[in-house]
């Protein structure tokens, strides 16, 4: 019987692949200077049971062993720490959106910087389509009780991403994959939409040049790539 299978989870996979998976993710993220000495991803792995990073790891040397499983009220059930104070970010995303199955919240600088400012985000360069339109939650307080969590879920509604101002960002996919990808270019989008407004006004994709590159660039295959390409540097 797979680990899994003994656990009573409904997922694909054992769950020590899922951990390790989580790890990559997060390992990767610290790498590319995305997520800090704070930050956690998450898997769900049933209708009330998710794998989150413990609050106190340590990003850039995390192993396994720093993964938890928590039920959806932060309850520890398996693990040897408790997880972020920020649990309710995942679980009450996962309680609206019964089709994300994997969570990244970071605190990257450049999407945060359009944040401090009031500055909407705007797709720059074809990949920053792919995270939307990344509402902006209007308040830097951690999502750490159940109705900070209800107005985050608010402001994401049916999207893959949100910021939050002057705090960090959030995006949701189908895979950690997924979710991890759509972090990658909202933070490098942001960038490049920053570093333009230093010259003068960019250039936005407008609605075809956006159903194009969504058209083109949603692929699990390219987001394959992108998660190789940075774990390739760890």
């Amino acid at each position: 019987m797979s680990q899994a299978s003994s656990l009573g989870f409904g997922v694909s996979g054992d769950v020590a692949s899922l951990k390790q998976q989580l790890v990559d993710c997060i390992r990767m993220l610290e790498r590319a200077e995305i997520i800090d000495f704070n930050g956690h991803c998450s898997i769900r792995l049933s209708e009330d049971r998710i794998l989150i990073n413990q609050g106190n790891c340590q990003r850039s040397k995390l192993t396994a062993a720093d993964i938890v499983v928590i039920d959806m009220e932060g309850r520890l059930i398996e693990g040897a720490s408790n997880p972020p104070l920020e649990f309710h970010l995942h679980t009450g995303v996962y309680r609206a959106r019964k089709d994300v199955k994997a969570i990244v919240h970071a605190h990257p600088k450049w999407s945060t910087y359009l944040t401090m400012t009031g500055r909407a985000y705007q797709p720059v360069f074809a990949q920053g389509v792919l995270p939307g339109d990344a509402p902006v939650l209007d308040t830097p307080a951690s999502i750490n009780t159940v109705e900070m969590a209800n107005r985050l879920a608010a402001v994401l509604g049916d999207r893959p991403s949100a910021l939050m101002k002057s705090h960090g960002a959030v995006t949701v996919g189908a895979s950690i994959v997924e979710a991890f990808v759509l972090a990658v270019y909202l933070e490098e989008n942001a960038q490049r939409q920053y570093m333009a407004l230093q010259i003068g006004e960019p250039y936005v994709f407008d609605g075809e040049d956006r159903q194009a590159a969504r058209e083109k660039l949603w692929s699990a295959s390219l987001f394959q790539r992108t998660w190789d390409h940075y774990k390739a540097k760890l």
